[in-house]
């Protein structure tokens, strides 16, 4: 079983996104162990890969940093598996499909059964073709994470009844990246989607402020945070790891206000 329902017995969960090798293989795994101190209920490690279709500027560059330094999958699982000598946190994979069917998929995931890695996103599978991974990952007690977007509409009850782990609600349309407002109706997706499911509830894309963060978590029971994350070790690099404990610690205050 996944460890990720831990995540959100701790008030509201905060959620952190980074991007494996970015700034290197060894900061991130000092800026993961950092961002959980700090009270990061959950981990998002993205994989690099060289087409993001999904990410704004902030995250491609991280991957463009991160492939400069020829960051593989495997220097990935090194990475967690060094961050797994010191913690048991809740750690998913934010990875596109390509590089998971290019390692392949019964020897990826049961490499993140090995490594303790409890869930996966795939931002460009969509949720007609998520049967090509979600047995051999369960077998392997990884969760295949469902996004629900506005867009989703008449969809969003057949996407969250089929769904494991948590669910992760996208707060805009678009790329992500910091946004200064959220105009989506999330209460009404939310009711929708608290209608066929008691799974947790997570939002993300946008949200950087902790008035947002307080926002969110008034109405669900998760705060996502990547760009706003990723920016600060763009602005930082190697010393990134106070200013990611201080902004890591006020977003998880702010999301339980």
């Amino acid at each position: 079983m996944s460890k990720i329902a831990n995540a959100f017995k701790n008030g509201k969960a905060f959620i952190g996104f980074l991007t494996a090798g970015d700034p290197t293989c060894e900061k991130t795994v000092e800026y993961i162990l950092a961002m959980e101190e700090a009270g990061c209920d959950l981990i998002e490690i993205g994989i690099p890969f060289s087409d993001p279709m999904a990410e704004g500027v902030v995250i491609q560059d991280a991957n463009v940093r991160a492939l400069k330094h020829n960051t593989t999958t495997d220097d990935v699982f090194d990475i967690v598996e060094k961050v797994r000598a010191k913690t048991d946190v809740p750690i998913v994979f934010l990875t596109y499909i390509n590089p998971v069917f290019f390692y392949g998929y019964e020897k990826f995931f049961k490499r993140c059964n090995d490594l303790g890695i409890d869930g996966i996103i795939s931002p460009d599978l969509p949720f007609e073709e998520k049967g090509e991974i979600k047995d051999i990952a369960l077998k392997n007690d990884v969760d295949v994470i469902s996004l629900i977007a506005p867009t989703s509409k008449e969809r969003i009850q057949k996407i969250a009844s089929d769904a494991t782990g948590f669910i992760y609600i996208v707060s805009s349309l678009g790329v992500t990246g910091m946004r200064s407002e959220i105009k989506t109706d999330l209460n009404a997706i939310i009711k929708d989607i608290r209608d066929v499911t008691d799974l947790p509830l997570a939002v993300g894309f946008g949200i950087n402020t902790p008035e947002q963060a307080t926002q969110i978590g008034q109405i669900a029971d998760g705060v996502i945070v990547g760009s706003a994350i990723v920016k600060i070790i763009e602005q930082h690099g190697e010393n990134a790891k106070e200013p990611l404990r201080e902004y890591v610690s006020s977003m998880k205050k702010a999301a339980n206000e």
